[in-house]
């Protein structure tokens, strides 16, 4: 489920440095990568929280399910960033009925 889009101005390749640098600083267990598209995976024991560009042209924060992690993470962007959240997580493509 997509639970926020974050808002900027730069192609999401030119914005991956500066969100690796912030989310670096935040959070200890976290992967990331760029080749085609940008991702990057904030875990806290078994919560997983996806910020990535699979499906759309501007990052989103994504998780199977809400979770104190999906907040903390929404929470952490916005301190930098400008993150449009959604009322109500939408559904990615392949997650429809």
């Amino acid at each position: 489920m997509i639970f926020a889009e974050m808002e900027y101005q730069e192609e999401y390749w030119e914005f991956h440095s500066k969100l690796n640098e912030h989310l670096s600083a935040h959070f200890h267990h976290l992967k990331s990568g760029i080749q085609g598209d940008s991702w990057f995976w904030v875990y806290d024991g078994e919560q997983k929280v996806a910020i990535d560009t699979f499906s759309s042209i501007k990052h989103q924060v994504k998780a199977s399910v809400a979770s104190p992690l999906v907040e903390s993470v929404i929470k952490t962007l916005q301190l930098k960033f400008r993150v449009k959240v959604f009322p109500e997580p939408e559904l990615e493509a392949h997650e429809d009925v």
